[in-house]
């Protein structure tokens, strides 16, 4: 009888193959891999370095907003440097402004984006996996998300490889007490005044939530915004004319996801931010019975035709 894959040689074998359904083949690929020195990103480290030997590097975003930041980053340069894995620690380019966690991330990216191009990288790797998935769609469901929220984590974003959709929080903490891997855990990961905290606590309880099977909703939202982004490109050709600082849209007969889509490009164009679903429903409401509505600083007229432009000042 055979004996069953190791987990090590799954978790490999996996990689690879998630890496090619989302990068192609190629044997001159380099990749980075975005290294908290927690279990997950410190498995996907070690992973890689394994599946990909001599193309890959590894960054670390300290954000500078614990006092063990800086260790961890320590803890994490120690052991690349023992493995013969180039290392960097970066740091964010803007100061702290507003929310904490969506300043972070932006931060994060930012850099890793900046550090990519610098040191020649093809692609970037994070460890978000099943579990982060189920995690952001029930954060998003029980905002009122559409399709687009609900689509969650995408496993290819810009630059961005996320291969460990497919793999369990555990099958990463498993695999990294087998390697004997260091890492340390951030504690904000269980701070409950973070809503991703609470959601992870509640979940731990509950044993009939599969998140593998998220993670294959979310694939196929996310192929529905595709679709829905390729109808609504071929919507806004045919029907959406610029007039100076006007755009006008002259099809209104459409089903109200694809005028709320070709609204949110038009106000694109006059440079106004997205409104929150709620007013954004209110101003379709009032276009469709031939009013007017405001939308930040556009002003949305209806009728047998919508113009968008920018509101006139308030005197």
């Amino acid at each position: 009888m055979a004996r069953p894959p190791s987990v090590e040689a799954g978790l490999e074998t996996l990689l690879a193959q998630s890496v090619r359904a989302l990068a192609g083949e190629g044997d001159a690929l380099r990749f980075g891999v975005a290294v908290s020195g927690g279990p997950d990103s410190m498995a996907l480290l070690d992973l890689a370095a394994r599946v990909f030997p001599g193309r890959v590097k590894a960054a670390t975003v300290d954000h500078g907003l614990r006092s063990a930041s800086a260790d961890e980053a320590a803890m994490v340069a120690e052991w690349c440097r023992d493995q013969g894995i180039l290392h960097e620690v970066l740091h964010p380019a803007e100061p702290l402004a507003g929310n904490v966690q969506q300043w972070a991330r932006s931060q994060r990216y930012a850099a890793l984006e900046e550090w990519r191009a610098e040191q020649g990288i093809d692609w970037i790797f994070t460890a978000h996996h099943a579990d982060d998935q189920l995690e952001t769609m029930l954060m998003r469901l029980n905002r009122g998300a559409g399709v687009n929220g609900l689509a969650g984590i995408r496993a290819r974003q810009g630059h961005i490889l996320r291969p460990l959709l497919g793999v369990r929080r555990a099958q990463l903490l498993d695999y990294a007490r087998l390697r004997q891997l260091p890492f340390m855990n951030d504690p904000s990961n269980s701070d409950p005044r973070f809503d991703r905290a609470v959601i992870r606590q509640n979940l731990a309880a509950v044993d009939w939530i599969d998140s593998q099977s998220a993670v294959r909703s979310a694939a196929a939202l996310a192929e529905c915004e595709e679709a829905l982004d390729w109808s609504v490109s071929a919507l806004e050709a045919q029907h959406v004319r610029g007039e100076g600082a006007t755009w006008a849209l002259n099809r209104t007969d459409l089903p109200r996801e694809l005028l709320r889509r070709l609204l949110l490009r038009m106000l694109a164009r006059v440079g106004t931010e997205a409104p929150r679903g709620e007013a954004l429903d209110r101003a379709i409401a009032a276009a469709l019975q031939g009013r007017q509505a405001s939308i930040g600083t556009a002003l949305l007229r209806g009728g047998s035709e919508w113009t968008v432009s920018l509101a006139p000042p308030r005197r």
